[in-house]
């Protein structure tokens, strides 16, 4: 059993941020984060992180509690293997009763015996040279050489490690009651977790086996649908850079790293997927997508365009026949360096190669091209869909009017119903909370008394208060939070309400105010919805009147 002063110690150092980040993409909010629940469906975020609490909370599905207790909900794991899965992520050596071994310690203990065995395989040194790969590079990834079953089960039982436990970790399989070594006769390549603790192995084959490459199953610590290869190693090139680099291989991010590309990392044999993102946006860097510049691999970056279609960075489309690995040996680097620099923008590359996929020349084959660039616009923000519709016109060799508009944006609007009016309103303050860095801004057009019915919530969102309960309540409702673009129409439209329903009751004031004030004031709101009426945004002006 785990020590409970052990457990102790890992809660006092986990910050329940940097766990859930490795599950969900979550974004600052006030003091607090918020995400995509991943315990249920849902478009809006209503999952929130209170980091100074050390608690999440779902206000869709009512899940909550701390670190430890999400990752038990999300990886279905019982209490113990929740803990050594967040002391894996801390790279923290947990303390056992009864000087039980950490399980993986027997991990660490195999890498060190297949990096052992690779200096007395010339067969698998010399596959390595051929490839370019250098001693340094060895050294620096870890690569090892994993020999024959008998050999494996037979290091492990001299070192006493309990077959469970290796079957726990992936290190075997188990068919018929006997065990058996899941890595034999492999280039392996030791996998980490972003935090550096080895969390399983990759293997590649030199001979004809039934799979080239073959991973760790999944265990408590190794998921390869979330982890990068040489991630651990990258990191810091990724922050400091503001860039990664996302290759298709072991081998191809290796020899990346070598040339100089220290940003560089690799899916697991999986294609990149949605579960990747929180690892791959973590400090929001630019991402380049670099895979084999052959039909698979366009296909592959086909599909990563469309999950990245609305981040910063590209596709850096490499020759035909060549990968990454290819361009480094043949010392072809500077290009490299051009490629990524140029890497096409991912909802261009999408566009352009859906295109491509259409004999355009018939009728009937761009009609349905048409279909699918509509169908793919509209996963798009309303800004990306306006730049990127042009473009969609032009490679179908089409009418600008034929190209879908963005059914989310709003039409202008001056005079709204009550119903409508709140709508708006509650959008308007939406975007602010979920960007508070654009209140400063929306104050010099607009104060309190404007929004009508909701000048609590205004008030709320001047003073910082982004963990009221009103606030959240607006940051989870199912309204949709603004482009910058429909933020300063909505605020025209609200500012015209305003201005309306203050003239309305100015002439309905019948006591209570001189005539030549009210003729002055009367004169002063036509002014101000000349203004409006002619796209300008004049300085805010409140009238204070008697009922």
């Amino acid at each position: 059993m785990i020590r409970a002063e052990s457990i102790e110690s890992l809660k006092a150092i986990v910050q329940i941020v940097d766990v859930i980040s490795q599950y969900v993409e979550l974004h600052k909010v006030g003091s607090n984060y918020k995400g995509l629940c991943p315990f249920h469906t849902e478009k809006t975020p209503s999952f929130v992180v209170e980091p100074n609490k050390g608690l999440f909370y779902c206000f869709g599905c009512q899940k909550g509690g701390d670190a430890i207790k999400f990752v038990m909900e999300y990886e279905h794991l019982e209490y113990k293997d929740a803990i050594e899965k967040i002391a894996a992520l801390y790279n923290f050596t947990l303390a056992y009763s009864k000087s039980q071994t950490p399980q993986s310690d027997a991990l660490q203990k195999l890498a060190e015996f297949f990096r052992h065995k690779l200096l007395q395989s010339p067969q698998m040194l010399q596959y390595l040279q051929k490839r370019g790969i250098s001693e340094a590079s060895r050294e620096t990834f870890e690569l090892g050489f994993a020999p024959q079953n008998a050999e494996i089960l037979s290091f492990l039982q001299s070192r006493h490690y309990a077959m469970s436990d290796c079957l726990r970790l992936g290190i075997v399989g188990e068919e018929r009651g006997r065990f058996y070594a899941r890595m034999v006769n492999r280039l392996i390549f030791p996998i980490h977790s972003p935090q550096g603790r080895l969390v399983g192995f990759g293997g590649r084959s030199l001979e004809n086996a039934s799979a080239k490459y073959l991973n760790t199953p999944q265990t408590s610590l190794f998921n390869k649908s979330r982890l990068l290869y040489g991630y651990h190693l990258a990191k810091e090139a990724i922050y400091r850079e503001r860039r990664v680099i996302v290759t298709e291989g072991y081998i191809d991010t290796i020899l990346l790293r070598q040339a100089g590309f220290a940003t560089a990392v690799a899916t697991l044999g999986t294609a990149l997927g949605k579960d990747h993102l929180p690892l791959l946006c973590k400090g929001e860097p630019q991402i380049i997508v670099a895979y084999d510049g052959d039909s698979a691999g366009r296909a592959a970056a086909l599909k990563a365009a469309r999950l990245l279609a609305q981040k910063d960075g590209g596709v850096a489309l490499l020759p035909a026949g060549f990968d990454p690995a290819d361009m480094v040996v043949a010392k072809r680097v500077e290009e490299l360096q051009a490629t990524f620099d140029s890497a096409v923008p991912f909802a261009a590359f999408v566009l352009q190669e859906m295109s491509a996929r259409y004999d355009l020349a018939n009728p009937l084959q761009k009609e349905k091209a048409l279909s699918e660039g509509n169908a793919f616009l509209r996963t798009l923000s309303p800004l990306l869909h306006e730049e990127y519709a042009p473009m969609l016109a032009s490679l179908l060799r089409v009418s600008p009017a034929l190209v879908a508009r963005d059914k989310s944006a709003k039409p202008k609007r001056t005079k709204t119903a009550k119903n409508d009016r709140s709508i708006t309103t509650l959008e308007i303050l939406k975007t602010i909370a979920s960007a508070p860095n654009l209140l400063e801004e929306v104050l010099e057009y607009i104060d309190t008394p404007a929004f009508i019915g909701f000048e609590e919530e205004f008030e709320l969102l001047k003073s910082g208060q982004l963990e009221h309960p009103k606030v959240l309540q607006i940051l989870l409702s199912n309204r949709r939070a603004l482009p910058l673009d429909g933020l300063r129409e909505q605020l025209r439209a609200t500012l015209w309400i305003y201005y309306e329903e203050t003239l309305r009751r100015l002439k309905a004031q019948k006591i209570g105010i001189a005539a030549d004030q009210r003729s002055h004031m009367m004169a002063q709101i036509r002014d101000l919805l000349r203004q409006l009426n002619h796209g300008e945004f004049p300085r805010f002006v409140e009238f204070a009147l008697k009922g």
